[in-house]
């Protein structure tokens, strides 16, 4: 199964807030106001030009077609190799606001959404006058546009195959009627996405006009954004609540994951802690069957989902069915459920510990840099980790797992990275027009100054690189993992958790780098020791995405020159912090070599590790015929997987070093005190 870095989503049934439920729709007017408050807020890009309008285009047929199975070659070559010509007169409409070439876009693509269903159709019909026989095997999405109206019709067969394949492989599918049904589902989900650019609802309606211009603005605001750079992005309210959701790992609702299947509306999980988890009566792979006695078995999954989100009700009454897998007998079922603020615990942290010698090593998997109003964070979560193996024993060293951690809150990042470090600059942020600010650990003291071990991969961005690069800058831990992380070492202003925002988006407004300068933009972190991860065969970081920034550096700031504060708050600075800066800890780069070879000896003499390296040495071969930034086999990270274990060996050692060092010392100290 292929897998999209940014991870697969389910719908989370919660309640949405007022800031997002009571917002205006877009107007084709908001668009010349919001472009310009991307060009005004962006590090490189300030007026449109016409490579812009370029990009623009692009990005708008690649967001409806990302798989090229809509779309001629013949159809979409005047906008994906536009002269410059038509670029400046395309460019000069849109700064008089007019938008015509986009709505003529989209028109095309409404033509092509009509040859696609007609091509689907006729497929269909077919399958069912085999009588369900289908004896094809999905193949790989061509990354080059169609130049016939027969290869479309087989890029959608594909498809319909491909997804086929995947309900095969997880429901049985032993009648025609049942195999019929996967289609009719695959139905329903493209149309979701085919109604919204035909303009009809989905019972296929016409859609109101202010709920068309409001998607004609959200597309084109979302390929302008897009254009700037890969990381900006314009979302719509929808897409907003999930981002903040990951952010914040806090939101109201009762915890029921739904997922809509052949056989209906199943539970996918439920959230520890949740009203429904707490009722002790919902199970996964229950099906939804009413909403306060309201049957929604002939209802679509949107319309569901509405009522889910019902924002006037603090309770809701649910109504579940529930199939005895081996006798087939049906429990049906009713729980009545009050939302709640739920903490996403199991998305925030992970931890365990291994025993060695007269105390122990912690583990913590941190899935991201998370912060809410409620006094919850990262930052906390760690530090009560830290505190809990310490009531286990003696906390001998700690590996710190940020393998598919891709990033949050930047100031998480520095009071994280500030546990392992006294005073001294964690992150150096540049912006538009060249002005620096430092980002700083001011606590005095670091939370723990063991034998520390950041485990990374290519997954590792954002926040996870700024923590691995600055420890690694300060050499108070190593890092270990994939050879490099992801690569992107930019600041991004966004207005997705600001209660007073109208709109929602994020727009690149300046590059960090840790302490010695350096940026992590392109290149990522590189591992001081290589211990490669299931996400080693694959294209993954910022070097392959379109319109990344370029890499640079800065001046290093371990002495840190307080150049942006005012003059008083630099002399209580002077007085209090820069005495107490964090030394570069030299020790462990002398050990590396070591290190690494005992690493390279114990990993060469494990035959599960040797194994795994063939493994992805065979994913490698295929990897190129992937797009970018996606894997295609499960990826499974774990609190004792190979990589895990390997850190903890690693930790291990250098627990064993610094013990040697320290009775080295000891004796010479023995020594003089003998000798005076």
């Amino acid at each position: 199964m292929k897998r999209h870095i940014a991870g697969l989503f389910f719908f989370v049934f919660f309640l949405a807030q007022p800031l997002f439920s009571q917002l205006q729709p877009l107007k084709m007017q908001d668009v010349p106001r919001v472009m310009e408050k991307f060009l005004s807020l962006h590090i490189t890009n300030k007026e449109l030009s016409t490579a812009l309008v370029r990009r623009s285009f692009k990005i708008y047929i690649e967001q409806f077609d990302p798989d090229r199975s809509y779309l001629l070659e013949k159809e979409i070559t005047p906008y994906l190799s536009m002269s410059e010509p038509r670029a400046k007169e395309i460019l000069e409409r849109l700064k008089h606001h007019d938008y015509r070439d986009f709505i003529a876009l989209n028109q095309l693509i409404q033509v092509s959404i009509l040859r696609a269903e007609n091509f689907r159709n006729e497929w269909v019909e077919s399958f069912v006058e085999r009588d369900g026989e289908i004896s094809l095997s999905p193949s790989p999405v061509n990354p080059q546009f169609a130049t016939t109206e027969q290869e479309l019709k087989e890029r959608q067969k594909n498809r319909m195959v491909r997804f086929y394949s995947f309900h095969k492989a997880r429901s049985k599918l032993d009648t025609v009627d049942r195999k019929h049904k996967v289609f009719i589902l695959f139905e329903n989900k493209i149309r979701r996405i085919e109604y919204n650019y035909l303009f009809l609802t989905q019972e296929g309606s016409p859609l109101p006009q202010d709920r068309i211009e409001h998607l004609m603005a959200l597309r084109i605001l979302k390929a302008f954004a897009k254009s700037l750079d890969t990381h900006t992005s314009f979302f719509s309210p929808e897409e907003a609540y999930e981002m903040r959701l990951g952010l914040e790992k806090q939101f109201n609702g009762v915890g029921v994951i739904f997922s809509e299947g052949i056989d209906g509306i199943a539970v996918a999980d439920v959230i520890q802690g949740s009203p429904a988890a707490k009722s002790g009566k919902i199970q996964v792979n229950d099906f939804l069957e009413d909403i306060d006695r309201f049957s929604v078995r002939a209802v679509s999954f949107e319309d569901v989902m509405e009522r889910l989100k019902n924002k006037g009700r603090e309770e809701i009454i649910l109504g579940f069915k529930r199939v005895d897998p081996v006798t087939q007998k049906e429990f049906h079922y009713s729980v009545s459920l009050q939302k709640q603020p739920i903490v996403m615990s199991e998305e925030r942290i992970q931890t365990a510990v291994v025993p060695y010698g007269s105390g122990i090593i912690g583990k913590i998997i941190l899935h991201s840099f998370y912060e809410n109003g409620d006094g919850s964070s990262s930052e906390r979560d760690i530090k009560e980790a830290i505190r809990s193996f310490r009531q286990k024993g003696d906390l001998l060293g700690l590996v710190l797992d940020l393998r598919e951690n891709s990033g949050g809150f930047l100031t998480q990042a520095v009071k994280v990275a500030g546990l392992f470090v006294s005073n001294g600059v964690i992150v150096i942020s540049k912006y538009g027009q060249g002005e620096v600010h430092y980002l700083r650990n001011i606590s005095g003291r670091s939370f723990f100054n063991g034998p520390l071990v950041v485990l990374t991969s290519q997954m590792s961005a954002s926040a996870a690189e700024i923590v691995a690069q600055a420890l690694q800058d300060y050499g108070v831990g190593l890092v270990v993992g994939d050879k490099r992380t992801f690569g992107k070492g930019s600041i991004q202003y966004q207005t997705v958790t600001d209660p007073n925002a109208e709109i929602f988006f994020k727009v690149t407004v300046g590059r960090y780098y840790t302490v010695s300068g350096r940026g992590t933009q392109i290149n990522g972190v590189i591992a001081d020791i290589e211990v490669p991860t299931p996400y080693a065969p694959y294209n993954i970081g910022e070097k392959f995405l379109e319109y990344p920034l370029a890499s640079d550096r800065v001046s290093a700031a371990y002495v840190d020159p307080l150049s942006d504060l005012d003059e008083r708050t630099k002399r209580i600075f002077q007085a209090r912090y820069l005495p107490f800066l964090q030394r570069v800890v030299s020790f462990w780069k002398k050990m590396l070599p070591t290190l690494k070879q005992k690493s390279s000896e114990r990993l060469a003499k494990d035959p599960n590790f040797q194994a795994f390296l063939k493994k992805i040495n065979a994913v490698h071969s295929r990897s190129s015929s992937l797009p970018v930034n996606m894997v295609d086999e499960p990826v499974v990270i774990g609190i004792d997987d190979l990589q895990m274990q390997e850190s903890v060996n690693i930790v291990k050692d250098m627990i064993q070093m610094e013990q040697e060092a320290q009775e080295v010392r000891s004796d010479k100290e023995s020594l003089l005190e003998t000798g005076s």
